[in-house]
């Protein structure tokens, strides 16, 4: 049997077959005993549980559901944390139960603006963000094995295009930052940083050959000491001003 018939004859099952209850019965708790119901087990007819309810602070309003989906443990999880009756975290769980990854409505406007990225470790590997709300990934945080934040990629424009990067040091401390200043997708100004806000030195591609051209060197007080220049642009220092 080709693909095109086995298609057919599935949609054909379908429209035959009579469609039954989702649920075969719900089972209605009272978990903490204290007189009103706060969890609703919603149960197959092999009596799988196919999703949890649980009301936590008895408002009489949903602010937690469990899917199962057939699954011992749940698959994904969905939450209202600021109980206005609209789930605004939603987690989702691999089928042995690790948490793969987790989306927010961090404003609680309706819209999920930010997604967290969880390794085989169960350990936070990256999050994206929306910042603007227009649908698009505008920021994104890598993290190390230790789940300290290790690199972070922004489109600060809004454009669709990273361009600005930064990097920090193992102590959490921003170490150096890349910037596409003129938006052809490649740096082209380059900043590292001896200490948090302490600039050491600023590299320039003023041509945007992809070669810096321009070194400036900062002291102490965070004022230039140096400006080296490339003027030929061949790779080489040609003029140097001390300040």
């Amino acid at each position: 049997m080709n693909t095109f018939t086995s298609v057919r004859f599935a949609i054909f099952i379908f429209i035959l077959v009579p469609v039954f209850p989702a649920f075969a019965e719900v089972n209605k708790i009272d978990s903490n005993f204290d007189g009103v119901i706060d969890q609703w087990h919603y149960m197959a007819s092999n009596n799988a549980i196919q999703k949890i309810e649980f009301d936590k602070n008895n408002d009489g309003v949903i602010d937690q559901r469990d899917v199962y989906e057939n699954n011992q443990s749940p698959v994904r999880a969905e939450l209202d944390r600021n109980r206005d009756g609209k789930m605004d975290q939603f987690q989702y769980y691999s089928k042995d139960g690790k948490l793969v990854g987790v989306e927010k409505d961090t404003h609680f406007s309706g819209r999920r603006d930010m997604k967290e990225y969880y390794g085989d470790n169960q350990k936070l590997a990256k999050v994206e963000w929306d910042k603007n709300g227009d649908g698009n990934v505008d920021q994104i945080q890598y993290f190390g094995a230790d789940e300290k934040l290790a690199r972070v990629e922004y489109d600060s424009n809004y454009s669709g295009f990273v361009n600005r990067w930064e990097n920090f040091s193992e102590n959490g401390e921003l170490a150096s930052a890349a910037f596409d200043t003129n938006t052809d997708k490649k740096a082209d100004q380059w900043q590292y940083f001896k200490a948090p806000n302490a600039l050491e030195k600023v590299l320039y591609d003023t041509d945007h050959d992809g070669k810096v051209d321009r070194w400036e060197i900062y002291g102490p007080d965070g004022a230039i000491k140096q400006i080296q220049l490339d003027r030929n642009h061949d790779g080489k220092v040609d003029w140097i001003r001390d300040k």
